[in-house]
């Protein structure tokens, strides 16, 4: 009688390890979620042009994993390699991806030159990424029209100065004194120069041109008031697939730093208010993403321009 209790006794145990281990596989697990700030900056090579006159331009973006702002001044924690192209890079980065925020130009007689972008966030690691020239996969091709005729706009800061395309079309001064809280308007002229089929009715009706504002350099907070002027546009939002059926929709509106442009030219305008002195730059990037052949995600389209604004105490 002893074999058969012994044999009870080892099955009992088998079963209530299986137990305990059946039960610890069944408590729950939470995720690890990312915390709102403290993490890196993430400098980003969009790719690379081959300019008309032989030149080479670089196009760089980020990715800001925080849910806030970050500050990160030139210098270096911020410098590009090397040194006589580092001036363009932003130092205040907002949270998410932004793609295509400047660029370099390399001249004919340095085209195999290599432009590095270092950023240091808080005390992390610095990361670095180049800019190459020589992979064809990260060529873009901003300068021939897309599969639907979308081009770069034309853009601009100044209601008459000349407007032209390009991932950094042009730097300008702001004409007149500025100080300290007191309310500045900024005007872009823009005009969209895309040759679409008018038989395709998608395009039966001429698209607005997008306009965002946004604080490029600078040692304070800048604040984007609406102009009057500014057709508000509401906008909805089904998720991911816009043709889901029974799918809540939600209703959206722009910040006061984005103007819609009723195409296929016209004037963008907003009021900035600046918190401290010192030396900013405005960047208003410049697009017609309603175009079906145009988006951040397949690089095309879009123009950056930017404006050194002086503000006094």
């Amino acid at each position: 009688m002893q074999q058969p209790r012994k044999i009870f006794s080892i099955a009992g145990l088998l079963l209530l390890m299986l137990v305990s281990v059946s039960g610890q596989a069944q408590q729950p697990r939470f995720l690890s979620l990312a915390p709102p700030e403290g993490l890196s900056i993430v400098p980003i090579m969009e790719g690379w042009v081959a300019n008309p006159d032989g030149t080479r331009s670089f196009s760089f973006g980020y990715l800001n994993r925080n849910e806030t702002a970050v500050e990160i001044p030139l210098g270096d924690a911020n410098f590009l390699e090397p040194a006589e192209f580092s001036s363009m890079q932003p130092t205040n980065f907002s949270p998410g991806r932004h793609t295509g925020v400047f660029s370099v130009t390399v001249p004919v007689d340095k085209i195999e030159t290599e432009i590095w972008w270092n950023l240091k966030t808080y005390d992390l690691d610095a990361l670095r990424v180049p800019g190459r020239a020589n992979r064809a996969g990260y060529e873009l091709d901003f300068i021939l029209p897309r599969p639907e005729g979308s081009l770069q706009p034309l853009a601009g800061f100044g209601e008459s100065r000349d407007i032209s395309p390009g991932l950094l079309a042009s730097i300008r001064d702001y004409p007149d004194s500025v100080t300290v809280e007191s309310e500045v308007m900024l005007t872009v002229r823009t005009a969209d120069i895309s040759v679409r089929d008018s038989s395709d009715p998608r395009y039966t009706e001429t698209l607005p041109i997008g306009v965002t504002f946004s604080k490029h350099q600078g040692p304070g907070t800048v604040i984007f008031t609406r102009h009057p002027d500014t057709v508000v546009v509401i906008k909805s939002d089904r998720g991911a697939d816009p043709l889901c059926q029974g799918c809540r929709v939600s209703a959206r509106q722009d910040g006061p730093n984005v103007v819609s442009v009723p195409g296929p030219e016209g004037l963008a305008k907003v009021y900035a208010n600046f918190s401290e002195p010192g030396n900013y730059v405005i960047h208003a990037k410049v697009s017609n993403f309603d175009a079906s052949d145009s988006s951040n995600t397949n690089q095309c389209c879009w123009t950056n321009v930017f404006q050194r604004i002086t503000v006094t105490p």
